[in-house]
């Protein structure tokens, strides 16, 4: 069943006919957008009358005179110079919202992609023996909303978390094991009751240890370099210690990534280790082409407009002097393997804004060398902004340490759990009903106000805020989820049933016609990979609830039981909306509150 189009679709392409019959040689866009002086304001026959030299008021009248109306425009007039303010009846409103809150596939008027392609989207990036810490967040949080989004218009996404698990640490953590190989025996992998959080304290420990070593003891500074050697070279002992390390990270990054509520796949994991075999054949056809060159004994690409403080190019360094591979070569060999191997048409990273350069560089060499152009096959840094404490500077500890992602999601939940605790005064959920809540408020409000900012800019951490059930927050949008689940609850006898015949009241049509601008958000959000568009979305979404149950009764006072049944539908779709919606940013929302 194919989904059903949206009302402002169906005017909108009823507008562009007539503007075609009106002056058929014209390719005109009415510009169709909401208005508060009527249902939607079309602004489009100034600029066509500006081209065509007419008077923009008669051709607007023209142009109505060409509109089919039906049974979904109730008014059509003509306002100021020539805009088009357009009322839709009352019948059409309800029955296209009817439409899609019986669709079967629960898409709710969204459609999928007449054209997919395929999507490689990198996010979510933690270094092995390393512990996750605030900055991971927003490359997690923000990649997995886009796949859910990209997801659900039908296209074809391939997940990539390209971990920090290679380079010359590991020859030094590798070194300091073989040396005390009994540093991991307690909490580790080979423990079934080890922790995640265990897991990565011991490793926390180890690599304090070794570097600690490392920096004292010159002796064991060159042993650990030649492990390094050997590491490169597949050395069966060396490649199975590393292996060691991985694995023991892996259960910390499953552990984090659970309590985010987010879905981490084994297969998806292919870190910079993954593009090994690649580095040599990258750089010599690199070379080969001319699009690499040597430098000083280091390969490099150069560019006319990136220079440095002293004027002079900044290269990007693919190979070193000494042999050694570079961030870059990895990431090169990386977009060969997504655009030959897996055969993306686009490629997504999610990435700190401060790795911009890195990445424009990166990007243009891969044009260079013919393996990326913009018609094929595109490739987009979502670059994102910085985490902020409240005093509006990078977000720390109070000893100056940079915040662990585990606390600051303990902390999340606990803080959730205890507003949960406090809504609900009357006892009715139980202990373990309290904490599933807690888990799913704390969490859904850390990604929404993540979520909520647009992911250029930087944003304020602020818990006490975020768990608030006032503002544009994830638990106000659950409260009104919620609350809309409890009303269903309480109507009894009478059900959720659409009454097209029923005239709306001013509440009920701003809410109904804004529910209609659903898969609008969606194609929107996805195409520009900007879920804080979904966001603001379903804010307004609960905010026009709210209106609308202030103003038109469901229950007390009953009002008659075709209006009590309208109101019922309209409730009910709302939360089919504000469900799917939230679950496309990747946040729970519960039955009771």
């Amino acid at each position: 069943m194919a989904p059903v189009k949206s009302l402002t679709a169906t005017v909108h392409q009823r507008l562009a006919d007539a503007l075609s019959a009106t002056l058929p040689e014209a390719h005109a866009d009415p510009l169709l957008r909401r208005s508060d002086r009527a249902d939607y304001q079309a602004n489009g026959i100034l600029a066509l009358a500006k081209k065509t030299k007419a008077n923009p008021r008669d051709l607007a009248t023209q142009v109505v005179t060409n509109v089919v109306s039906g049974d979904l425009i109730k008014d059509i007039e003509v306002s100021g110079p020539g805009f088009l303010n357009i009322t839709l009846t009352d019948r059409a409103i309800v029955e296209n919202l009817a439409a899609r809150s019986a669709d079967p596939d629960a898409r709710l008027g969204v459609p999928l992609s007449a054209h997919p392609g395929t999507t490689v989207i990198d996010y979510a990036q933690p270094n092995v023996a390393k512990e996750m810490h605030v900055g991971h967040l927003r490359s997690a949080v923000i990649g997995d909303a886009v796949v859910q989004l990209l997801e659900f218009t039908g296209e074809n996404v391939v997940r990539r978390h390209h971990i920090g698990d290679w380079g010359t640490q590991f020859g030094m953590l590798i070194q300091y094991l073989d040396e005390h190989p009994h540093e991991l025996d307690h909490g580790s992998a080979e423990d079934s009751a080890a922790t995640g959080e265990e897991a990565m304290s011991n490793l926390d420990r180890l690599y304090k240890s070794a570097r600690k070593l490392f920096d004292s003891d010159e002796e064991f500074k060159t042993r650990a370099r030649l492990r390094v050697v050997d590491l490169q070279a597949g050395d069966p002992a060396t490649l199975a210690t590393w292996q060691r390390f991985v694995d023991e990270s892996k259960i910390y990054f499953f552990s984090v990534f659970e309590k985010l509520d987010m879905e981490i796949r084994d297969a998806d994991i292919v870190g910079e280790s993954g593009y090994n075999d690649m580095l040599d054949e990258t750089c010599r056809l690199l070379e080969e082409s001319g699009v690499a060159v040597r430098s000083e004994g280091a390969l490099c690409v150069f560019f006319d407009d990136i220079k440095g403080p002293d004027g002079n190019p900044v290269p990007l360094i693919v190979r070193k002097s000494d042999g050694g591979y570079g961030y870059a070569a990895t990431d090169l060999s990386a977009i060969r393997d997504r655009v030959f191997n897996l055969k993306a048409n686009s490629l997504i990273y999610v990435v700190d804004a401060r790795q911009s350069l890195h990445f424009k560089m990166v990007f243009e060499t891969a044009r260079r060398a013919g393996w990326l152009n913009d018609e094929d096959v595109k490739a987009y840094q979502l670059a994102f902004g910085t985490v902020l404490g409240k005093d509006g500077k990078p977000f720390k500890t109070r000893e100056g340490e940079t915040v662990k992602l585990v606390d600051l999601l303990d902390e999340a939940v606990d803080r959730a759990t205890a507003v949960v605790r406090e809504k609900d005064a009357l006892g009715q959920l139980s202990d373990d009903e309290v904490a599933e809540r807690g888990t799913q408020v704390g969490i859904g409000a850390v990604k929404y106000a993540d979520l909520s900012t647009s992911a250029n800019r930087d944003y304020k951490f602020d818990l006490d805020q975020m768990v608030s059930l006032n503002g544009d927050t994830s638990v106000y949008l659950q409260y009104a989820y919620a609350r809309i689940q409890s009303i269903l609850r309480k109507a009894g006898e009478v059900h959720p049933q659409p009454h097209p015949e029923l005239e709306l009241a001013d509440a009920e049509r701003a809410l109904a016609l804004h529910i209609d601008a659903f898969a609008e958000t969606v194609a929107d959000s996805a195409t520009e990979y900007a879920p804080h568009k979904m966001a603001a979305y379903l804010y307004q979404l609960a905010s026009l609830y709210t209106t609308f149950y202030d103003k038109c009764p469901v229950i007390k006072p009953a009002p008659p039981k075709d209006v009590a049944e309208n109101r019922l539908f309209l409730c009910d779709v709302t939360a089919k909306t504000l469900h799917k919606g939230m679950a496309l940013l990747g946040i729970r929302t519960p039955e009771r509150l």
